[in-house]
């Protein structure tokens, strides 16, 4: 039994996130921590809500409340959202927490005693109008590198390209819209990343089982030098954690926070703590998941993100981790994805257009958009929902393949045998083969799911759930069982066997279906599959069970065709408030 440690990129706070944001992380995390715990590995499954910095803030402002007490509203959402979809977090926690701040403190302290943290004296921009400095995502302008409109005083959510506020061509205050900006003198702390460059390039070249997506964009902004600029870690922000070195004061940084991007990514530590504390655990508990001279020599560390965050995570926390001259947990696997795309063009809450995860729970069950998002999972390049696939891909893989499998099965033997598992005879040939190929096909689909290829391991799954419909209708029973009605008895008996491996194996994927199909079959936890041959007799001749309810209705062309135009961004949508683009 292995131990695996996994972290979802944390949602920023300021709102309710589309399907894209979903899949580029929180869900294939899911899936793969679903599988590992299947296969009976001991395994810790973290996220967050990333709460502070000047999303919320303008979040905050938009919705007329205090910061505090917006964040503690959206954190219940996003967590009760996270339920819906059947995201099984081991704990869901917030950047806002007592754990991250002191942690966070702590990290800088090591840093500055380490001699990595310098003090700047710097021009920042002001606004007049709004009477304040404009850290860098109070800024908007239009992007030095690709011509974005729309870019972030951070980063160009378009291009990738970390940024200064003061690079952007045209920059305007985000909380007033003015472009009445003028450059003020002002101290800040800032990570002196550039002296890590070398060990950051033997580090990455030593992860050689990263997704090519994840080892270009690090090596891109790690061999150009932008990326490993000295990078200022504190703003001059009223929301955040307050700046001190370790539990000490820092002098010349009164008023100021530290800036999101250093303290979310520690959240993932501070996280695994606030889920010892939430269970009662001691110290212990959590850094045997982290402190690799407490017991974390042995984990296996897997993030999963979208690819706008790979430069953060592959060079500003490593060196966080590397700095601090303790040792911390370094990632060893980052399955980063790339953009979903939406019916030709951008999910957009400004333009009301997409599908927010409150509104898909509210028109479909999650084992609906589970299995389109992560089968469509933008792994190697950008991927569009339109609902046209949408649709045509759930009615046949969920209704027409897998639906129709067990519900013909299941009555036709409730019908014949009874509610209960045939005795069956020998197998003859033809079903030794198929027990032989299910058996190959089944270590194809953990295969891929080991090694995180989630199309693959969709298109595998898919492919056994079809060759049961293929079996049963080769096989005829209902013919068999007039004239050979031992052999009908076998070929029902494995179809039914085959519906239980199923229920295992798809768990992943569409955990409801499981559930349901597993309370039908009155069983009991049933484990992985690891001998499917045997798996195809592991019900006895007796066993009793229970006709399921209709398990995937299908998708009409009436419903696509609305949800379409409701989604598409006309007149008279309804889509939610304060979500990122």
């Amino acid at each position: 039994m292995a131990r695996i440690l996994i972290t979802s990129a944390i949602p920023y706070i300021n709102g309710i996130k589309h399907l894209g944001n979903l899949v580029g992380s929180q869900l294939p995390a899911d899936l793969f921590a679903r599988y590992l715990r299947l296969r009976g590995h001991e395994v810790m499954f973290i996220c967050a809500t990333d709460e502070h910095g000047t999303p919320a803030e303008i979040a905050a402002q938009r919705d007329g409340v205090g910061v505090r007490e917006y964040c503690d509203r959206m954190y219940e959402i996003q967590h009760h959202l996270g339920t819906g979809f059947r995201l099984s977090f081991d704990h869901f926690g917030r950047s806002s927490s007592d754990r991250n701040r002191q942690l966070t403190q702590h990290f800088a302290g090591r840093l500055a005693d380490n001699g990595h943290i310098s003090e700047v004296r710097e021009q920042q921009l002001f606004s007049v109008a709004d009477n304040r400095f404009l850290p860098d995502r109070y800024v908007r302008g239009t992007c030095p590198n690709c011509g974005y409109e729309q870019a972030r005083g951070d980063q160009c959510e378009n291009c990738t390209k970390q940024l200064n506020p003061t690079e952007l061509i045209n920059p305007r205050s985000e909380i007033s819209g003015s472009t009445e900006l003028e450059m003020r003198w002002t101290t800040h702390l800032f990570l002196r990343q550039s002296k890590f460059r070398n060990r950051l390039e033997e580090w990455i070249d030593s992860c050689d089982g990263w997704p090519i997506l994840t080892s270009s964009i690090a090596r891109k902004w790690l061999r150009d030098g932008d990326g490993l600029q000295d990078r200022g870690i504190t703003r001059d922000l009223d929301w955040g954690i307050p700046v001190r070195r370790g539990n000490k004061d820092w002098p010349g940084m009164e008023g100021k926070v530290f800036y999101v991007w250093f303290d979310a990514p520690i959240e993932y530590i501070s996280a695994t703590a606030e889920w010892a504390d939430a269970n009662e655990l001691d110290e212990a508990a959590w850094q045997r998941w982290w402190r690799t001279d407490l017991g974390a020599d042995d984990v296996r560390y897997v993030q999963f993100m979208g690819k706008d965050n790979v430069p953060f995570h592959t060079l500003s926390f490593p060196v966080t981790i590397m700095g601090s001259g303790e040792p911390w947990k370094l990632v060893d696997h980052i399955k980063s994805f790339n953009f979903l795309n939406y019916d030709g063009g951008q999910f957009s809450t400004s333009l009301r257009r997409g599908v927010f995860m409150d509104q898909a729970l509210d028109i479909l069950p999650p084992d609906y958009w589970r299995w389109w998002l992560l089968s469509h999972a933008p792994e190697h390049s950008d991927s569009e929902f339109t609902w046209n696939n949408f649709v045509a891909s759930v009615n046949k893989d969920l209704a027409d393949v897998l639906g129709n499998f067990v519900r013909r099965v299941t009555k036709f033997c409730s019908a014949r045998f009874g509610n209960e598992v045939p005795q069956g005879g020998d197998w003859s040939s033809e079903q030794s083969q198929f027990a032989a190929e299910l058996a190959e096909n089944v270590r194809r689909y953990a295969t891929h799911m080991e090694d995180i290829e989630i199309r693959k391991a969709a298109q595998q799954l898919r492919l056994i759930w079809a060759s049961g419909n293929e079996y049963l209708q080769t096989a005829a029973p209902w013919t068999s069982v007039k004239e050979d009605p031992a052999r009908a008895a076998t070929d029902i008996s494995i179809c039914m066997n085959l519906i239980r491996l199923i229920a295992v194996i798809s768990e992943p994927f569409i955990p409801d279906f499981s559930s349901a199909i597993i309370k039908s079959l009155r069983l009991r936890s049933p484990a992985w599959p690891d001998d499917p041959e045997a798996a195809l007799s592991a019900m006895t001749p007796g066993h009793e069970f229970d006709v399921p309810d209709l398990l995937f209705r299908k998708i009409s062309d009436e419903e696509c065709n609305e949800w379409q135009m409701r989604f598409s961004g006309e007149a008279g949508s309804n889509p939610p408030p304060n979500n990122d683009v």
